[in-house]
């Protein structure tokens, strides 16, 4: 039998009998899966018999280590990563807010059909990533290789759909949308913008990787490189070059191409990563598909129920205010994603490391982790909620420095002291939506996001601003009331999803 062969037929019958087991074995609900589960330990205990098992990497020993540790080691440097991306957010929109409040608004607008993009790149990546983390795992090391050329593959053939329809008719849907005065410098960030889909799309899924096998350090690295970049570029485009918004957009897209060259050579050249890409003999395995794509599509449209979210909130808050509202949510809503950075960070730990577990059958390590990251989630969002409420004045300040924007400082700190009241109960719905796509129920993550984002979130909007007639300030306070019963039922879920596993499975 020929090597190429030998490989076709290793990839197709490790993944398949992993998954179908997994499948088979693990759900809570099915009858007989104790039995199932020590079956399925006999068969995935020791990597397949395809050559020397694999000695692993520093980052796969750390993801199977003790899980509370994992998820410490793991967050601490996508924190530092998103310190700084923290920091180029707070200089680009000082930078862009220097042009006026039409330039904000026109962000706001373009937002939602950004998120677009950013929502499939996130949802292939975190597919294809919980994937490998239950392979790893499982210690089956072909399967983990099949998955990570599978969602290298999807993201090329993505990057070529997803550009031209959105670059083509970006004018059109923001008149559409109602941008008004907006719609030109809207469609001029948002052309320049969508020409860097596919390094978005390539970024993303490279950090998903990455993060899978339990390295969060080159990520940091590569993305700490794209934010020191797009800080540099930011005055030399927007004023230097006399560029105004599209300048903004172009220092994002060259600074994500720099992101994704350092990707691209740790993954392609230097090669030194625990999974590896071959496409030699490589044919699509439906398996495969199906499995990236049972976490990564719910995931995606999360990020896209978000999106049609904001363009639901950015039409009830035109209909009670202006377009000022859009650009006071824009901008605030920009200072609440970097308030809870450091959340975030530890969400995606936590689906590496529930993946891996529930990969081993380690179902009370499973629990531990998530358990553990709620409770560091709870401490770290009060500390950030009452710094925000004292310091508000001073951020909304530093986002309105420009004569044209100067007018929206007093709502804009109304808006901040709205919102970081929500900031402790963050982690409880995102990390138990975290800990449903380590564990493969994407499906699950994506109900308590429609129901956190869309179903209460709007529904508290609506009732608050326009039924009982208090306008912007009602907008903010339902957005904040939907998400914490959102994040609080998310929670409720997952706990109990955790607790059939144990008691199905004797505890372990």
């Amino acid at each position: 039998m020929s090597s190429i062969t030998r490989g076709r037929i290793g990839c197709q019958v490790n993944y398949f009998v992993l998954q179908h087991q997994l499948d088979r074995y693990t759900d809570p609900l099915q009858p007989g899966a104790l039995r199932g589960v020590r079956r399925f330990q006999t068969m995935t205990d020791s990597p397949p018999r395809t050559g020397r098992p694999h000695p692993g990497t520093e980052g796969t020993r750390t993801l199977l280590s003790d899980p509370r540790t994992a998820i410490i080691k793991l967050s601490l440097p996508m924190m530092v990563a998103m310190t700084l991306l923290t920091l180029y957010n707070l200089v680009d929109a000082f930078w862009v807010a220097g042009l006026g409040a039409d330039a904000l608004a026109a962000i706001g607008f373009t937002f939602p059909l950004f998120f677009i993009v950013i929502g499939l790149a996130n949802g292939l990546g975190i597919g294809g990533g919980a994937a490998i983390s239950r392979m790893i795992g499982a210690r089956n090391k072909a399967g983990a290789d099949c998955v990570a050329v599978h969602t290298m593959l999807m993201m090329v053939l993505l990057a070529a759909v997803v550009t031209v329809p959105i670059y083509i008719f970006a004018g059109n849907l923001f008149i559409l949308l109602g941008a008004g005065d907006a719609a030109g410098p809207a469609t001029d960030y948002a052309r320049v913008l969508f020409l860097g889909s596919g390094f978005i799309l390539f970024t993303n899924v490279a950090y998903g990787i990455l993060r899978s096998e339990g390295d969060a350090k080159r990520p940091m690295y590569a993305m700490a490189a794209g934010a020191i970049g797009n800080i540099i570029l930011d005055p030399i485009l927007i004023y230097g070059l006399d560029m105004g918004i599209a300048g903004a957009a172009w220092a994002t897209v060259l600074s994500i191409l720099g992101s994704m060259l350092i990707l691209a050579f740790w993954l392609f050249v230097k090669r030194d990563t625990y999974v590896s890409f071959s496409i030699r003999g490589f044919s699509p395995k439906r398996s495969v598909i199906r499995d990236i794509l049972r976490v990564g599509l719910p995931a995606s449209m999360e990020q896209m129920t978000m999106a049609a979210t904001t363009l639901l909130l950015n039409g009830i808050i035109v209909m009670v205010a202006s377009t000022d509202g859009v650009a006071i949510y824009s901008v605030g809503w920009r200072v609440v994603m970097i308030a809870i950075t450091p959340l975030i960070a530890i969400a995606t730990a936590v689906v590496a490391v529930t993946g891996a577990n529930f990969g081993s059958r380690s179902y009370a390590g499973m629990e531990s982790a998530h358990l553990y990251a709620v409770r560091l989630g709870l401490g770290i969002g009060a500390g950030i909620a009452v710094m925000t409420f004292i310091f508000a004045p001073q951020i909304a300040a530093i986002f309105t420095i420009s004569d044209g924007a100067a007018r929206l400082a007093p709502d804009l700190t109304a808006f901040l002291r709205v919102m970081c009241l929500f900031y402790p109960a963050v982690g409880f719905g995102m990390f138990s939506s975290s800990l449903f796509q380590g564990t493969g129920k994407g499906l699950n993550s994506l109900l308590v996001n429609v129901l956190r984002t869309v179903v209460l979130t709007v529904a508290f909007v609506w009732v608050l601003a326009v039924s009982l007639g208090f306008g912007l300030e009602g907008v903010w306070w339902g957005i904040a009331a939907g998400n914490i019963i959102g994040g609080l039922t998310g929670f409720a879920w997952a706990r109990r999803y955790t607790a059939a596993l144990l008691a199905e499975n004797g505890g372990a």
